[in-house]
């Protein structure tokens, strides 16, 4: 996968987000393809709008500004791995692919190290 965005070759945040939403999409078009669309749209919303919050993070305002919008990102996640979880214990979903069990802890992981960092440098 290619990005032409010169921040998100320097940015592994912004490039696991990115990643993570492009699977999102691909797995929500496959429940889509099965007529699953109510669920289906929660998890393309909260799972893309990590990366969108990640990207304006980017252009904060202030730490503290930075830190708010990376804590979204961060409640996104949660959000995914709820509906992530639903999929996989309904009977009536496809599973969803382990690669999105695993972007997803990984974002989780690098958005708190990233939050925690940054709150202890803002002393």
């Amino acid at each position: 996968m290619i990005f032409d965005s010169s921040i998100m070759r320097e940015n592994e945040l912004l490039k696991v987000t990115f990643k993570l939403a492009l699977e999102i999409i691909a797995f929500c078009e496959k429940l889509e393809s099965q007529n699953k669309y109510v669920i289906s749209k929660q998890l393309l919303r909260s799972g893309t709008s990590i990366g969108a919050n990640a990207r304006e993070a980017q252009s904060a305002e202030s730490r503290a500004d930075f830190i708010h919008k990376l804590k979204i990102s961060a409640k996104e996640a949660e959000e995914v791995e709820y509906w992530l979880d639903l999929y996989k214990h309904s009977e009536s979903y496809p599973d969803p692919p382990n690669e999105l069990f695993e972007l997803r802890l990984s974002t989780a992981k690098l958005l708190s190290a990233i939050i925690s960092r940054t709150r202890k440098n803002r002393k």
